[in-house]
């Protein structure tokens, strides 16, 4: 089952591109093909993969930079090498809070309660996009159903406890209990979305 969902941020440095909404944004990368570049955590990687999908959508001319991690993309946004990033809210949140970086919009379809004067990409400017990481709790293929029912049914309970939830949305991201039968499609859909996705964007991997 899953256990949570994780909304990106696009984060930018406002030394290397001034905006502050997502249309501003849009409309300065537009008014410059190929000037900014984009940070990843690396090729194909799922901070990849979004800002690829949101660039292809926006129709933007931007470059990509991968890095080799997270610390390593986010301190290349702070340098300035690099002018933004879609990364995970609670890894944006501490440069955030500092003042080093402006959060623009996030990339789940509803806003998230950590950061809630943040819009989302669909409001803010590229209706119909939605894009985020989920956890989830995998068993080896075999495993007698019976178990794999009990196992759920102890996440479910651990999902539904107010303190797991406030601890889980401190940090920006949603608690989301499924089924078994639901986590199966939510897996499917996935994977087709994400092949779409890498076929229309050219991504590759490392």
């Amino acid at each position: 089952s899953t256990t949570n969902d994780v909304s990106n941020v696009l984060m930018v440095n406002p030394n290397v591109i001034d905006v502050n909404t997502v249309q501003e944004f849009i409309a300065k990368v537009k008014a410059a093909p190929g000037k900014y570049n984009y940070a990843s955590t690396g090729n194909g990687t799922g901070t990849h993969l979004a800002f690829a999908e949101f660039v292809f959508k926006a129709k933007l001319d931007m470059v990509h930079v991968p890095y080799k991690g997270g610390p390593e993309a986010i301190q290349g946004v702070l340098a300035g090498d690099v002018c933004c990033i879609f990364n995970q809210v609670q890894t944006a949140l501490p440069q955030f809070r500092a003042g080093k970086v402006r959060l623009l919009g996030v990339t789940t379809k509803k806003r998230v309660p950590a950061i809630p004067d943040v819009p989302t990409i669909d409001e803010a400017g590229v209706p119909g996009f939605e894009s985020y990481t989920w956890f989830g709790i995998f068993a080896p293929k075999g495993l007698p159903l019976p178990i794999a029912q009990k196992m759920n049914a102890a996440l479910k309970v651990a999902l539904e406890d107010p303190e797991t939830q406030k601890k889980m949305t401190d940090l920006g991201n949603t608690p989301r209990y499924e089924t078994l039968d639901q986590f199966k499609a939510t897996v499917k859909a996935d994977r087709a979305k994400w092949a779409e996705v890498v076929k229309a964007v050219g991504a590759t991997i490392d």
